[in-house]
């Protein structure tokens, strides 16, 4: 049993606490082999009537997965009849993701501070996402060498405009405010609040109304106003540079817009990976507008595959181990990344002829 999560149930209520504060609760294999089943027993157990996910330590929700553990494995040799970290790592997490994205009964994640890659899994797919003024959430992927997975194919082309695929390629962090706009929030709640909103879910009548409805009303007495989106006051400029479909043409067009805030974008996509760059915007847009079953069976495959290249390893020593941020890319311009390299990648996956 991981000590990493807790698992409990409080009146109509069961309740996930993410108990990793010295790792922002990041999220290993044992903590998605606890909580998975648990999710299936809850959900099936007519005593609840909804699941709440939250975290401890009070500095992050969740961060993201344990990809340092899963960088390592690559190339180590595996017990005996059990499967690869790195393989077992991501179909595991994304069955979770998906255990979710369909769950039955309301889903309430209470995202409060750091929520990153993995965090986002286990909230954005969730029927109600509520987020405090202390939220901090990105998918920084493409730094280490990846894409943005759980699930990411599905939601960035599915926030408004080019805004998924600005967040998907530069992992730029965002707010509550941000959250709320782009989709990724329903509710914005004070972090004092928290345990309030709770006892008022808890001590809900649930055996009077319908589940979801009772959720949102519940959550909507709490709700406040965060304020304006600092993304949204960028959205026009992203609209107009990040729809191209090639990772140079949005370069090119960033360079023409000449302000400021384009040529700090130009800088923090010259840092990351050239060939992730390019798989996560094939990516993004070979899954637009897919249903979800074929956008996580593309992302099962492709995280395989990402995982074994130099970069995930590189990236990963880079930012978590060595931390000196300074990645050796292979290739190391985009110029080097062809469309057979791009390509190869994709094989094997589902829905490869889609537009």
């Amino acid at each position: 049993m991981s000590k990493d999560v807790r698992l409990e149930t409080r009146g109509p209520l069961g309740v996930v606490t993410l108990d990793r504060p010295k790792a922002l609760n990041a999220l290993d294999l044992g903590m998605i082999r606890e909580i998975a089943p648990r999710l299936e027993a809850w959900e099936r157990d007519p005593e609840v009537k909804a699941v709440v996910i939250r975290s401890a330590g009070g500095k992050a929700f969740c961060a993201g997965g344990d990809v340092r553990a899963v960088a390592v494995s690559v190339g180590a040799s595996s017990p005996a009849g059990e499967e690869p970290l790195h393989l077992a790592y991501f179909r595991e997490e994304y069955a979770l993701n998906h255990r979710i994205h369909r769950y039955a009964k309301p889903f309430i994640a209470l995202v409060d501070g750091i929520s990153m890659g993995g965090g986002l899994g286990l909230s954005l797919h969730g029927s109600h996402r509520v987020v405090t003024e202390r939220l901090m959430f990105a998918m920084p992927e493409t730094a280490i060498g990846l894409f943005p997975d759980v699930g990411g194919g599905w939601f960035l082309p599915r926030f408004p405009g080019e805004a998924g695929t600005y967040l998907g390629l530069t992992g730029a962090r965002c707010n509550a405010a941000d959250a709320l706009w782009l989709g990724y929030a329903t509710h914005h709640v004070p972090q004092d609040r928290l345990d309030a909103l709770l006892d008022a879910l808890t001590g809900a009548r649930w055996d009077e109304a319908d589940a979801h409805g009772l959720v949102s009303e519940t959550l909507a007495r709490f709700t406040t106003d965060p304020g304006a989106s600092p993304l949204r006051a960028h959205a026009e400029v992203i609209d107009r540079c990040f729809a191209a479909d090639r990772v140079e043409d949005i370069l090119d067009a960033l360079a023409a817009e000449g302000s400021a805030w384009s040529e700090a974008t130009r800088s923090t996509l010259s840092r990351m990976s050239p060939s992730a760059l390019k798989v996560t915007l094939r990516h993004l847009r070979l899954c637009r507008g897919l249903p979800y079953e074929d956008v996580k069976a593309i992302e099962t495959h492709l995280s395989e595959a990402m995982a074994l290249r130099h970069d995930f390893r590189e990236g990963i020593r880079a930012v978590l181990v060595d931390k000196d941020h300074a990645p050796r890319w292979k290739p190391a311009t985009l110029a080097e990344v062809t469309d057979e390299d791009v390509a190869s990648c994709f094989v094997g996956a589902r829905a490869l002829t889609t537009p």
